[in-house]
């Protein structure tokens, strides 16, 4: 066994689902100011994964539909090689993340960025990131808004979903 660990750069790639609106309309509509609506991924091991309403998924870095993140985060390095990340995912794929599991405000894209940056380098997500969904909720409208929101299913298209298996090809 080698005594020097191979590390791996980590990334957390941030989009604002909402291109600026939500900067604009959040004051008129919650009463507050938001920065973005965000969605987020993970970048190791060259590609980006992330968790939508198709489960989880794989592109190459910036390949989604949503283009270039407005935001890179680095989190640092991992010592967690690539076939034992493709097993974490997996696992995950067939407990936690199955595509039926996906729910806007508790359990999205950015739970699931959370869960994987502290599995790969022990650090957590921003939390103005995680914490968007409460500071919603808090609102008058952000609970009348609820039911409609609670119907929608997020999931950016890659061109890998991980149906159980690293690099299965899907329909998106």
């Amino acid at each position: 066994m080698d005594s020097q660990a191979s590390t791996f750069s980590v990334k957390l790639y941030i989009y604002d689902l909402s291109k600026g609106l939500a900067r604009q309309l959040s004051p008129m509509m919650l009463g507050k100011q938001l920065e973005g609506i965000w969605h987020t991924a993970i970048v190791v091991h060259g590609a980006e994964f992330f968790f939508g309403g198709q489960g989880i998924a794989s592109c190459p870095p910036g390949g989604t539909l949503l283009g270039e993140p407005n935001a890179v985060v680095d989190l640092g390095n991992t010592e967690v090689n690539v076939d034992l990340f493709t097993e974490y995912l997996s696992s995950l794929g067939e407990s936690t993340y199955r595509a039926d599991s996906y729910q806007l405000f508790e359990h999205n894209c950015n739970s699931f960025s959370n869960e994987v940056a502290q599995f790969l380098t022990g650090r957590k997500i921003p939390s103005y990131i995680t914490d968007l969904p409460s500071e919603v909720l808090s609102t008058p409208f952000g609970q009348a808004m609820r039911p409609l929101i609670d119907s929608i299913s997020i999931s950016p298209p890659g061109n890998n979903a991980m149906n159980g298996y690293y690099g299965q090809r899907c329909g998106c």
